[in-house]
């Protein structure tokens, strides 16, 4: 038997669980999702998680779904499975439609939870450069952790080509805006800072955590600034990441300040 799923209310084996053929999920990327942290048999930080989801939704001008069903939905998964430690990944497209890009007037969401099983461990320091993809930090979409990932995508490939671990993407405004799968941190006149959201940075639930705790503010970040950078970090739902070269630029590692910024993160 394979890993439980929960999809469309129902708790399936994932291999009785089925999208249909023309869910505008699959055929148009139109859709979002949800990573989530789960530690000790919970998602410490659900609520975050499905406040940002709701934004997307309303964004996207789709049904959101009920916070309820999908807390309990959470709940029910997570027994089913057994998941200790991991994530769970949500996610909700449109549902299905016609062909063409215009949605049927009353859609009908798909909704899937996922659950996958990993220890959280400290990540080895990473080596950046510059991607050639850009957000565009104006954009409503901007804000809305999106199915369509092309951009992300071809960024870490092409990193990955390079000989590199991940790209920093850069926004409209020509500052840095984020990596492919993380908010970015840099530590610049001992001051820690993250790109804002108008550079095109997505608003990350765990960025959010670290501005209201007081950890780090919002700063721009050219990329002829980049030497004045003296640390860094990327960071998402799962995991905080040391970066120890950009474009070929040396970093030094913070282990203390790592270690508090892990602790404030990942003790719940």
């Amino acid at each position: 038997m394979s890993t439980p799923v929960w999809l469309n209310g129902r708790l399936l084996d994932a291999t009785d669980a089925h999208i249909a053929p023309n869910d505008r999920g699959f055929l148009l990327s139109d859709g979002l999702f949800e990573t989530i942290r789960v530690a000790n048999g919970q998602a410490p930080h659900l609520a975050r998680h499905l406040a940002r989801l709701e934004e997307g939704c309303t964004i996207l001008r789709l049904p959101t779904p009920d916070t309820t069903l999908l807390t309990q939905a959470v709940s029910d998964l997570l027994h089913a499975t057994g998941l200790s430690d991991g994530s769970l990944r949500l996610t909700v497209t449109r549902g299905t439609g016609p062909r063409g890009l215009v949605p049927p007037v009353t859609p009908q969401p798909t909704v899937l939870i996922q659950a996958t099983a990993s220890a959280l461990a400290v990540p080895a320091p990473v080596r950046l450069g510059l991607g050639r993809y850009r957000r565009d930090g104006g954009s409503p979409l901007a804000r809305v952790k999106s199915l369509a990932c092309l951009s992300s995508i071809m960024s870490r490939m092409e990193a990955v080509a390079a000989g590199l671990d991940d790209a920093l993407l850069l926004g409209m405004t020509g500052a840095v805006a984020e990596a492919s799968a993380a908010n970015v941190l840099f530590l610049q006149e001992g001051r820690l800072q993250t790109p804002p959201i108008h550079d095109g940075a997505l608003p990350g639930t765990s960025r959010a955590r670290l501005l209201e705790g007081g950890f780090c503010t919002e700063g721009r970040l050219l990329p002829q600034d980049l030497k004045t950078v003296t640390g860094a970090w990327l960071v998402n739902a799962l995991s905080l990441t040391a970066v120890s070269d950009i474009d070929n630029y040396e970093l030094p590692l913070h282990p203390e300040r790592e270690r508090r910024l892990r602790e404030f993160l990942f003790s719940v």
